[in-house]
C-alpha cells in the first residue's frame, strides 16, 4: 500500500494495527465487493479519527485537495469516510472552489454510502456557504448523465427542514420521474418524505399532480 501523506501517516499506523479481518470480509460483502476495507466499525473508526484529530489538529484549507484526493485514491473504504468527516469538519474554511472536490468524489468511486454522506454533510453545507450557486449547479446536476449527481440534485436539502427550497425540490423530482433506475427513485422519495415532515399537504399534491413510480410513492408518502 502506498505511504499515506505526512498529515495523515499517524492515522494508517492506527487503522493497520486495528484492522479486523474477518470484520473486513463482512463488510466489503455487504457492499457486494466493490470496496475494500480494514474492518473497522463506525464507532471505532470514529474514534480513531477523535484521537487523531486531538493529536494532530486540522489541516489548512489549502492542503485539504490533496489529503482528499490521496484518501479517495486508497483501496479501503473507511478511507473515504475520514475524507468526507474530514472535509465536514473544515466547513467553516471552504472556499467556492470546494466545489471541485465535491464533484470529483461524487462521481468517483461512487455508491450509495458515499454519495448520501456527501450530499448533506458537503453539498447541503456548500450551498448554506454559497447560496448564490444552489440554483445553477445543482440544475446542472440535475440534467447530467450521471445517476449520482442526478441523485444528490435531489437530496442534498435533507436536512434543510423548513429552509427547503419547495420548488427547486419538486422541479429537480419532476425532471427525473421517467428514470429507471432505483437509487433515483428511491432517492426522490427520500427527498420528498423528509420535506413532507414539515409540508405534507404540498408533498401529497406534487405527488397526486406528478406521474411518480411506485417505489417514490411509497417512499413519499410513508408518514401520511
Amino acid at each position: 500500500m502506498k505511504k499515506a501523506p505526512a498529515y495523515l501517516l499517524p492515522l494508517q499506523e492506527l487503522f493497520e494495527e486495528s484492522a479486523n479481518k474477518t470484520i473486513a470480509e463482512g463488510q466489503s460483502a455487504y457492499m457486494r465487493n466493490m470496496f475494500s476495507y480494514y474492518g473497522l466499525k463506525t464507532p471505532e473508526r470514529r474514534m480513531i479519527f477523535k484521537e487523531f484529530i486531538a493529536a494532530q489538529s486540522l489541516p489548512s484549507y489549502e492542503e485539504l485537495p490533496a489529503l482528499v484526493t490521496w484518501m479517495w485514491q486508497q483501496p479501503q473504504r473507511e478511507w473515504q469516510y475520514i475524507a468526507i468527516e474530514l472535509a465536514a469538519k473544515m466547513k467553516k474554511q471552504w472556499k467556492e472552489d470546494f466545489l471541485e472536490l465535491i464533484e470529483y468524489c461524487i462521481t468517483s468511486k461512487s455508491w450509495w454510502d458515499s454519495v448520501d454522506a456527501i450530499s448533506t454533510d458537503w453539498a447541503g453545507n456548500y450551498f448554506v456557504l454559497f447560496p448564490k450557486q444552489m440554483q445553477k449547479l445543482t440544475a446542472k446536476w440535475n440534467k447530467s448523465d450521471n445517476m449520482w449527481l442526478q441523485r444528490v440534485s435531489m437530496i442534498f436539502q435533507l436536512q434543510y427542514k423548513l429552509k427547503t427550497d419547495e420548488q427547486l425540490l419538486f422541479r429537480h423530482c419532476k425532471a427525473l420521474t421517467e428514470s429507471k433506475e432505483f437509487f433515483i427513485q428511491k432517492g426522490m422519495g427520500w427527498a420528498l418524505r423528509q420535506y413532507a415532515r414539515h409540508n405534507m399537504k404540498a408533498v401529497q399534491k406534487f405527488v397526486e399532480e406528478t406521474r411518480v413510480s411506485s417505489l417514490t410513492k411509497r417512499e413519499a408518502l410513508k408518514h401520511a
